[in-house]
This record gives structure tokens, C-alpha cells and sequence, in this order.
């Protein structure tokens, strides 16, 4: 994939004529050029400035879609498991095989069976241009289809792996083959199983009688010598096959029914779709935000092995990471799902990696934390303690007398210089507040005074750091990851590889809040991202060091989240769609929501980008909880570690609001327990309606705002004939209620 920059130039303008459709739309937005060079986010802005901000829409055509990786295989995976199984299949999202081989950084999961169509037996989809999909059944169950074109027919695909125990323990993918244009084709399967098969009409088989293939539907017929199964099809048939990662020790008594596909078929929709009821329930006006969510809560526990939340699967990275392993498990507190959360924190907690303790430390103990205050669960708490006290007393007793910050250590996982590190500090001492504040409302009075006081005086130590270490000779001022002068200010922050880091890392610093909610210097961290360069689309960027790449300039948005969630915490609504819509259209793949670690924006060619070692558990976390706090926001607004406000509402788009249009939250759990509410548009009548149904716990400030489009606004407020205040923003003051009640909104055209 090694391209000229003529070459480059030339996709990218061959894909502006196709996405904007004409030279005048071209002319209205910043070109590629002014894009990839700009110190700002110059499509954010354009966004910005739309009908009604930032939109899917705008964004979607921008780039071409997410579509290859670094492989043999080329197309990016889709992982195929039943939740939390430790055996996974890897289908290649173009349809050319299941289990297909990697290499360098990629592990082969099982015996490959590469697919093929018609005499000359193409590879399936291997032209993008005749392929149509991939997409999933009803928008988000793993259930993946395909059409591919090729000499007249249509070759239909279906592939979906079953969660019935007896298949999902051998990760056994189901796959359906149709014809749904043309009279006759061929469908070929090339097994690389590496032993002497044999096929008795139904099975291939070793000579131990080990079932490696298992068909039906059709005439399949077997060459040993080249290692394929051939069928024929026509129109109106159906050809089966079923697939093991390893192979099967018990042979099949029939060949692959109608009946029996379906059987399993209805048992992976209703295992996924069960699992989906337990948690949150989310209903928004965009099917693609739907869509979203189910896919990336589905791809999440398609990624954890057992109770171990892996960053991704069969690559370098199926391992577990504590940052993004904590991020990815939080996402699926704030979901709902908090009983498997419980499970998956004892592996990241007793995680041990030298060179990051304290940043690590940090994150256990905020993982922690969220966990207690949405579910007030002491008892829980309280039987982790063996493992999560060791970090409490690292953060206290670690830290050098003459610094009063712990020692050097790495300037982060991938950066081994050892510097005394504003990030490690800064969590770790927002870790060690909130276990004070957390032990305190569990009544451990004595132990929680000792833990805040420690963490008062180790936040004057931090803030004392960074005023000896920032720098004010560049606008915004520069606060430096590497204190004391070991690092200096980048003016592009993607210019070089530090720089990159910088960008990549500096948003822990900001989540942290160690400077305080929406503090000066908060603010000029935020600015210093937004002014040199270290954003696209809402997204953090960085710069590629790998070869492999098209470009060097890529996207990594999953540690956008912290930087994101600052923005909704200080209110800055507009500028936080944009990264919610840039993520959704350009940060996941199209109708199948897949990201990986990083993604490039530049094309391989007009069809598709590049995308570094997908599925990414923590890439989906970071849309998880954007929506989320779009919808609800639970904040530690007086900066004490225990939250005290619920937002609801407060960040949704004003598309949503349109007339007509509904936005439905349900059972959605906060720190004051869970929260419900629908909030319908009648716009023509001069009527939003929001009925709430407000959480079990004291609630000490409760607010509720209804963003309605541009060219109306909020005019007045009333609960059970009480008239509420109304501020600029279509916010009203709940506080108080209780149980379920219903706040009208009167409406009128500016």
C-alpha cells in the first residue's frame, strides 16, 4: 500500500467529487489540504456552523468509509463469539473467508476456508465495487450480510456464529448461501485444514473421524487433492455450510436443514437480544445512532474472554490494558450491565505492568469508584478490597518526600522515557479523592479523613508542579505532560511522535480534574488541543510512526472520551457533537460500527481507509459513553468526589427535537439511581412533553433541558400547573421531584 502523494491527491479528489457532488458544495468546505496542515479542527468548525450544528450527514461523505487493515485478507475482521466466550471466529467483512490466516501482528484463530464464486472461482468480494455490504440483520445483531456481483449472478451470504454451547464452544460460524439474481453459479470453499480429509456427503472428515466442514442444502462435492468443496446453485436454493475453529469430535446425524439453521439462527437473536434488554434502553430519532449502540455493547462482549475485557481479539492486542480495559468496562456500568462489570474489574485491579504503576493505579481506583456510586454496593466493594487497597497505599506511601510526586516513571506505554508524570500523578490522585469519598458514604469515617487529607495535600503538590512546569511564552500557555522542563511546547502537536504522545495522553490529564471543573487551566489544556493541530472531526489525531500506513496522519479517537466528556461537563454542547457525529460517521465502519486503535485519513483508494488492528473495545466504550452523556450526565460538580448533579437531556442534538420526533431513556443507571425519560416533540401544537421518572436517591440539584431546533425556543415551563423558570439554554430546575412526573414545555418561532 506504499502510494505517491500525486496518487493520494488524486483519490482524494476523486472522492470529493463523488461524496460532495459537484464543484460548488466542493468549494463550500475546507479542502483536504487545509484539513491535514490546519492547527484546527477546520470540518469540526464547518460542522459547527451548519443548520442545527454538527450532523451524520455532514460528516459521512467527507472521507470514504473505513475498510481494509494490514493483511493478507485485506478487509477488516468482525469477530464472532457468544458473550464472554473465550473461542472466537474471525469472518473478513468483505465475505472471502472464515478464520482466513494473519501475519506480523496478526494471530490465526483456527483452520482457514477461503470463499469463492462462480467458474473462475473470484474470491467472494473481492471487487468493492460489485459488493454490497457488509451489513447486519435488523441494523445491529452479528448476523452479517453480503451480495456480491460477479459474470450475471448475485451471490447471496449470510454468516452468523451460534451461541448454543455445543456450537459456540467451537466457535462454529453458520453460513447461508443464496442466489438472489441469476440462473446458475458455484460456490467453492477452500479448506486449509493441513491433514488428509474425506467427505461422506454431509462431514469432512480426518481419519479420526474429526469434523472440519459441515454442509447442506445442495450437492457438495469434495477434491482432495486441491483441498475444496464445490456446489452448484440456482436460483431459489440454498447451500449451508458450517465452519469450527478447531475441529469437531462428534459427527452431525443429518446434513445442514432449513430447520436447523434457523434453529440456531433464532438462538444468537434471542441470546443477543436478551442480553441487550437487561441494560439501558435508548431510543433516538437516528436509526444509525440505534444501530450504533446495540453493534458496539454486542462487539464489547464479543471481546471479553471470560471475565477479561481484551482490547481486541486474535492480534497483538488481545490482551488486557487497564486504562482501556477500565474505560471499556465503565461503558458497560453506565449501560446497565453492571453485574458482568463487577466480574471483569478483579483482572484489571490485580494487573501489574513496571513502568506504570501509578497512572494504572489511578484508573483502578476510578473504575472502582463509578462502580460503587451507580450501584452503592459496600458489600462488592468491600470483598475487592485485598486487591484494590494495595493501590490506595501505593498512591500514599510512593511518593518521594523531596517532590512529593511519585518517582519517574514512563511518559506512557509507548513512550519508555521516564519523566515525573502530570498524568500518572494527576489520576492517581483523583483515584485516591474519591476512594475518601467513597469510604466516607460507606461510613468508614476515620479511614476516609486520612485518605482525603493525603490527597489534599498531594493535589497542592501537583498544581505546585505544573506552575513551575507550564509555559506562557505560547497561546493558549502549554502545561507539559514531562514536568520540570523535560518537555516543551509543540506547535503542531502532530508534527512528530512526542508531539503525537502529548496529544494522545494530555486528555487523562484533563478527566482528571485535578485543576478543578472548568479551572483556567483545564480551559487551556482544551484550547491547546483545539488551536495546534491536535484535533479532526471532534477526534484526537496522531501521528503514524508504522510503515504500513498510507499517510501518516491518523485519528485515535478513543482517547478523545476524556476531552469529550470535559466539554458536556463545562456545557460546550456544539463542540462535543462534533466529536460524537465525527466518531459515528468516519471514526467506525459504515453499518457495522467497527473501530480500531487508530484510523487513517487518508483512502487506499476511493472504496475505503485504513484501520489499525480492529475490533477495539475501547474505541466502542468511547461512543458508549458520549451517548450516554449526551442523554444523562451524572457530575461531581463541586468538586468533593461524590456526585451531586443529574443532567438529563442536556446535550442532545437539536435535530432530535423536530417535529414529531421522540428521545427515550429507560432504566439508565446514575449515581442517584436509575433515571427514565421520554421526551416527545410537538413543535406544531407549541408542546414538548418530557414525562421523568426520577431516581430512588436524594438528588441534591436535578436539571432537565429541552434543545429544540434553531428558530424556536423554550417560552415557558409547568409541572402539575406550577409555572418553572426557564434559563436561555431550555433548562428547568427539577430538583426535589420525585417518583414520575410530567414538565411540559410551551414553544414558539423566534
Amino acid at each position: 500500500m506504499n502510494y505517491s502523494k500525486g496518487m493520494i491527491f488524486t483519490l482524494l479528489v476523486l472522492w470529493a467529487g463523488m461524496a460532495w457532488g459537484g464543484e460548488t458544495k466542493q468549494q463550500s468546505l475546507p479542502t483536504y489540504d487545509e484539513v491535514f496542515r490546519a492547527k484546527t479542527d477546520v470540518w469540526g468548525e464547518a460542522a459547527m456552523r451548519q443548520e442545527n450544528g454538527a450532523s451524520y450527514e455532514f460528516f459521512k461523505d467527507l472521507l470514504p468509509p473505513l475498510r481494509y487493515v494490514n493483511n493478507d485478507f485485506k478487509h477488516y475482521p468482525i469477530v464472532f463469539s457468544a458473550p464472554r466466550d473465550k473461542q472466537k471466529a474471525r469472518f473478513v467483512s468483505n465475505g472471502s473467508g472464515i478464520n482466513l490466516q494473519g501475519h506480523g501482528e496478526w494471530k490465526s484463530p483456527g483452520y482457514p476456508v477461503s470463499l469463492r464464486v462462480g467458474e473462475r472461482e473470484e474470491k467472494y468480494g473481492q471487487d468493492v465495487s460489485r459488493l454490497d455490504g457488509p451489513h447486519l440483520l435488523q441494523g445491529y445483531l452479528p448476523v452479517v450480510q453480503l451480495k456480491y456481483r460477479e459474470y450475471g449472478c448475485v451471490y447471496g451470504q449470510e454468516a452468523f456464529l451460534s451461541t448454543e454451547p455445543q456450537y459456540s464452544d467451537l466457535a462454529a460460524v453458520f453460513v447461508k448461501f443464496t442466489l438472489p439474481e441469476g440462473k446458475a453459479g458455484e460456490i467453492t470453499a477452500h479448506i486449509g485444514a493441513g491433514k488428509r480429509l474425506e467427505f461422506d456427503g454431509k462431514t469432512l472428515c480426518d481419519k479420526d473421524d474429526n469434523v472440519y466442514l459441515w454442509v447442506g442444502g445442495g450437492d457438495w462435492r469434495w477434491d482432495p487433492n486441491w483441498k475444496f468443496m464445490k456446489a452448484d446453485i440456482t436460483s431459489g436454493d440454498e447451500l449451508y455450510m458450517v465452519t469450527y475453529i478447531n475441529a469437531a469430535q462428534e459427527k452431525p446425524q443429518s446434513t445442514v436443514t432449513p430447520q436447523i439453521y434457523q434453529q440456531q439462527l433464532d438462538k444468537t437473536i434471542a441470546t443477543w437480544q436478551n442480553l441487550l434488554d437487561k441494560g439501558m434502553q435508548v431510543q433516538t430519532p437516528e436509526e444509525v445512532v440505534n444501530n450504533a449502540w446495540r453493534t458496539m455493547l454486542i462487539g464489547t462482549y464479543s471481546l471479553v474472554r471470560d471475565n477479561i475485557m481484551c482490547y481486541s481479539s486474535d492480534n497483538m492486542y488481545q490482551q488486557l490494558y487497564v486504562a482501556e480495559g477500565s474505560d471499556a468496562v465503565r461503558s458497560l456500568m453506565i449501560w446497565g450491565h453492571l453485574a458482568d462489570a463487577y466480574e471483569m474489574m478483579p483482572p484489571i485491579i490485580k494487573s501489574v505492568r513496571p513502568g506504570l504503576m501509578y497512572h494504572r493505579a489511578g484508573m483502578k481506583l476510578q473504575m472502582l469508584n463509578q462502580y460503587y456510586w451507580l450501584t452503592r454496593d459496600a458489600e462488592g466493594v468491600n470483598r475487592l478490597r485485598e486487591i484494590w487497597q494495595p493501590e490506595v497505599d501505593r498512591i500514599i506511601n510512593d511518593r518521594e518526600p523531596d517532590t512529593g510526586l511519585f518517582p519517574r516513571e514512563r511518559y506512557c506505554g509507548d513512550v519508555g522515557t521516564q519523566v515525573y508524570n502530570l498524568r500518572s500523578n494527576a489520576n492517581a490522585w483523583r483515584g485516591l479523592r474519591d476512594t475518601a469519598a467513597m469510604r466516607e458514604e460507606m461510613g468508614q469515617k476515620e479511614e476516609a479523613r486520612r485518605l482525603a487529607q493525603s490527597a489534599a495535600e498531594f493535589r497542592k503538590v501537583i498544581i505546585d508542579a505544573t506552575q513551575k512546569s507550564e509555559f506562557h511564552n505560547v497561546s493558549p500557555p502549554f502545561i507539559p505532560i514531562a514536568l520540570f522542563g523535560e518537555e516543551h511546547p509543540y506547535d503542531v502537536l502532530t508534527a512528530d511522535k512526542y508531539g503525537s504522545y502529548y496529544n494522545i495522553v494530555v486528555p487523562y490529564t484533563i478527566g482528571s480534574g485535578v485543576f478543578g471543573v472548568g479551572a483556567e487551566r483545564e480551559k487551556w489544556m482544551i484550547d491547546y488541543l483545539q488551536q495546534h493541530g491536535g484535533l479532526c472531526m471532534g477526534m484526537i489525531r496522531s501521528r503514524s510512526n508504522s510503515e504500513y500506513w498510507v499517510n501518516k496522519s491518523n485519528v485515535v479517537d478513543l482517547y478523545t472520551r476524556r476531552y469529550a466528556l470535559a466539554l458536556l461537563q463545562n456545557d460546550d454542547v456544539e463542540r462535543a457533537l462534533v466529536g460524537f457525529y465525527g466518531k459515528l460517521a468516519q471514526g467506525c465502519t459504515r453499518d457495522t460500527f467497527i473501530d480500531g486503535e487508530a484510523t487513517c485519513l487518508v483512502p487506499v483508494d476511493q472504496y475505503g481507509r485504513q484501520i489499525s488492528l480492529p475490533p477495539n473495545s475501547s474505541a466502542n466504550g468511547y461512543f458508549l459513553w458520549m451517548l450516554r452523556y449526551l442523554l444523562v450526565q451524572d457530575w461531581d460538580m463541586d468538586d468533593d468526589g461524590k456526585p451531586e448533579t443529574l443532567r438529563l437531556m442536556y446535550a442532545t442534538p437539536r435535530r432530535w427535537l423536530m417535529d414529531g420526533k421522540t428521545i427515550k431513556v429507560e432504566r439508565a443507571p446514575t449515581a442517584f439511581g436509575e433515571v427514565s425519560v421520554v421526551m416527545q416533540s410537538k413543535l406544531k401544537v407549541g408542546e414538548i412533553v418530557a414525562e421523568v421518572t426520577a431516581p430512588p436517591r436524594p438528588c441534591p440539584k436535578m436539571l432537565l433541558r429541552a434543545r429544540v431546533p434553531e428558530g424556536w425556543k423554550i417560552t415557558t415551563a409547568g409541572v402539575e400547573g406550577t409555572t418553572l423558570p426557564v434559563d436561555a439554554s431550555g433548562g428547568v430546575d427539577v430538583t426535589g421531584r420525585t417518583g414520575k412526573f410530567v414538565i411540559s414545555f410551551k414553544v414558539s418561532q423566534e
